[in-house]
């Protein structure tokens, strides 16, 4: 599947549109990411999370332990999943509903 693939079914099944949702991408606290290594990880793989916004989460994941972030359908779910452990992050598994 080539990136603009990824987009266009972002655009079709993605969050918020309700079709083959379900899945949640959830990213773990651990103790060898930095903040901006987390929130460059996530602004790379995830559509419409700028630097800023990955910092909100890399935040958000280390008071809280985890975080959700995103959502949609498995297919596409598994794929961000997947580029985001390669980059190096602690990730919790799929979770559904």
């Amino acid at each position: 599947m080539a990136s603009g693939d990824v987009i266009e079914l972002e655009r079709v099944v993605g969050p918020g549109t309700n079709l083959g949702g379900g899945a949640k991408v959830v990213v773990l606290n651990d103790d060898h990411n930095t903040f901006e290594g987390v929130a460059m990880a996530l602004s790379r793989v995830l559509p419409g999370v700028d630097f800023d916004g990955g910092l909100a989460f890399a935040t958000r994941i280390h008071t809280e332990g985890r975080a959700e972030v995103w959502s949609g359908s498995l297919e596409v779910a598994e794929l961000y999943w997947q580029q985001l452990r390669d980059s190096g992050l602690t990730m919790a598994p799929i979770e559904r509903g």
